[in-house]
């Protein structure tokens, strides 16, 4: 199966200022995304995330290397016809109902008007919006706003969608819909690329995400690979809960060398492999204690995104 979105190589350099020293934006970066995949693409501001979305719709050029959608180079304007993008702080004309919007960027995407009107409706009931059909978009809220974005960015049923902070501004409710609509989307098999700093809404909708810093790509895998914690001791991390959590069962852990610390109403302990962690749990039912939790401890896509940009080098970030 050929990626629906391949990036190699690429590279983009420009002049901070008039005179000024060249920047690399794009260090060389390499990706792709394949049909219904949904992909996160996460990095700190100046990281080249930008960039990169910018050169796939053909809004710059890069310095080198080479970019496509659905095999055609991004150079040829064909490659942008099955593709719908969601830009960040969008906005629409507020004299425009949602009606009017989404028709205008059907019959431009090329949507003929026997199709448009049960799309629009279609779209509109997923996106929570229905009753809002013919409401001038002046009286949308921003979370409502960014609903009808999305539904814009779908209205001719694109093959890849570009998406930059698709739930910026949407209540906790509305991100569940839109994450699940996402996935929706995907099964289909589009391609789908986000830009997003709600690591939390990355690490609950994305199948594989790619952390950028400073033009490069820093790290990249499954939420699974990524997040999998490599002790810096040859002991795994636990996260127990147990009732009744006794000094003296805690006492008893720290004689064992399970180092236990209370974090957050659980006990946080370190077991040297499964033999060790066995002795632990003996050693709380013993005690009386009734196990609830036990679960090997891993990073959050947060945890490993912090870490990878204070690893970045001291230098001049890219736009």
């Amino acid at each position: 199966m050929s990626a629906a979105i391949e990036v190699r190589g690429l590279r983009k350099n420009y002049r901070a200022g008039l005179g000024g020293r060249e920047v690399k934006a794009l260090a060389g970066i390499e990706l792709a995304v394949q049909p219904g995949e949904l992909f996160g693409l996460l990095g700190p501001n100046g990281a080249g995330k930008t960039t990169t979305v910018k050169i796939l719709l053909g809004l710059t050029h890069a310095t080198a290397g080479s970019a496509s959608l659905l095999g055609k180079p991004v150079a040829d304007p064909e490659s942008r016809r099955r593709v719908g993008y969601l830009p960040e702080g969008h906005r629409f004309p507020g004299y425009l109902t949602a009606r009017q919007t989404l028709s205008i960027f059907g019959r431009m995407s090329g949507v003929s008007s026997r199709a448009l009107a049960p799309r629009i409706a279609d779209l509109l009931g997923r996106l929570k919006l229905s009753e809002w059909i013919d409401v001038k978009v002046k009286k949308f809220s921003k979370g409502m706003t960014q609903r009808l974005g999305l539904a814009a960015a779908l209205v001719h049923e694109p093959e890849v969608l570009l998406l930059d902070e698709p739930t910026d501004g949407v209540d906790p409710v509305g991100r569940r819909e839109i994450r699940d609509l996402l996935k929706a989307e995907a099964a289909k098999g589009r391609a789908i690329l986000l830009n997003s700093h709600l690591l939390s809404e990355i690490e609950l909708t994305c199948d594989r995400v790619a952390v950028l810093r400073n033009g490069c790509v820093a790290a990249m895998g499954t939420i699974d690979e990524l997040t999998k914690r490599e002790e810096k001791s040859s002991s795994k991390g636990y996260r127990l809960m147990a009732a009744p959590l006794t000094e003296e069962l805690l006492a008893e852990f720290h004689e064992k060398g399970a180092s236990p610390e209370r974090v957050n109403g659980h006990v946080r302990l370190l077991a040297r492999d499964a033999e060790h962690l066995n002795a632990l749990i003996d050693a709380a039912r013993a005690r009386g204690a009734l196990l609830t939790e036990l679960t090997p401890e891993k990073s959050t896509l947060e945890d490993v995104f912090v870490d990878l940009v204070k690893a970045s080098p001291d230098v001049e970030p890219p736009r």
